[in-house]
């Protein structure tokens, strides 16, 4: 795999804290990496240090092989902790402004407006943005140059639904349409599940589980929740009729079988042919989330 990012056992120690311990990942060329963790998990940290921010205690990582490590963050943008921007400015001036402080021709600014959509917001003020503006103008940013990365901290935190769907449109466009290799740190699973190619979760900053979006669709194909007042029989019992050892019970009501199951009817058949009553069923395509839930409590 030809790959953008590779770190090997990075690790970064604030006042006797391990932060980032040890982390070992690896993001493809055209690949939508999704970075997955709770707040505080390391996520920011880790990103610092591929950017320069901060300096690892120890590992290492290689960026953009065979390139120098100027020249590949030369082709690296970047959005960290939200976007940078001079309240009292328009968009337009903003770009043109950080366009002339890289060394950027300050023509891009007009075509990375229309891009990321903040073509028609003529003399409005940065300040007077919606948050979901503010955090478009800072993707456009991170564009200046037409840079092959893009490393983006939690860009969609915060932003109400409309805000979500605007970016990641904006990012699926990025990738597809212009070959974009993107890293995007998120806590906001369902999103992430939608747009990545590939996952890396992290938790307590240790590297749990890498995995591309195939892996995952495999691992959590399907879920069945069954409602009983005899859980613990009812899935002893499935166990052997499915022959399979994915029958959670989850509550004192409740278990989930986690493979897919073509035939509901003959499953409530087989438990009502053992005089256990079923009181619901649900079907769910995805158990992602909760797999992403369980990981990220793994040290």
């Amino acid at each position: 795999m030809e790959y953008v990012l590779r770190t090997e056992n990075l690790t970064k120690i604030y006042k006797k804290q391990t932060v980032v311990n040890n982390v070992s990942l690896c993001v493809g060329k055209g690949d939508i990496y999704g970075f997955v963790g709770k707040n505080g998990a390391g996520k920011t940290t880790f990103i610092r240090m591929i950017l320069g921010l901060a300096k690892p205690d120890s590992g290492s990582f290689s960026l953009m092989p065979g390139e120098s490590i100027y020249s590949a963050r030369r082709k690296t943008g970047s959005l960290v902790e939200g976007p940078a921007l001079y309240t009292n400015m328009t968009a337009r001036e903003n770009l043109r402004l950080l366009c002339t402080i890289s060394g950027e021709n300050t023509d891009q600014a007009d075509d990375l407006l229309k891009l990321v959509g903040l073509d028609d917001t003529g003399k409005k003020k940065a300040g007077d943005f919606s948050l979901g503006m503010k955090q478009r103008l800072g993707i456009a940013m991170a564009m200046i140059g037409d840079p092959e990365f893009l490393i983006l901290d939690e860009p969609i935190n915060g932003l109400d639904p409309t805000g979500i769907a605007e970016i990641r449109e904006l990012l699926l466009r990025l990738n597809r349409e212009r070959g974009k290799t993107i890293f995007i740190s998120s806590h906001i699973l369902g999103e992430l599940e939608k747009i990545a190619t590939r996952y890396g979760i992290i938790s307590r900053g240790k590297l749990v589980e890498e995995l591309t979006a195939k892996e995952l669709a495999e691992k959590c194909a399907a879920e069945t929740i069954i409602r009983t007042d005899s859980p613990v029989k009812a899935a002893d019992i499935l166990r052997r009729f499915l022959s399979t050892d994915k029958v959670e019970v989850t509550s004192s009501n409740t278990l989930i079988i986690s493979v897919r199951v073509d035939n509901i009817g003959r499953i409530t058949n087989e438990l009502f042919n053992n005089d256990i009553a079923v009181t619901g069923v649900n079907t769910s395509d995805s158990g992602a989330e909760r797999y992403f839930i369980k990981k990220m409590e793994e040290e």
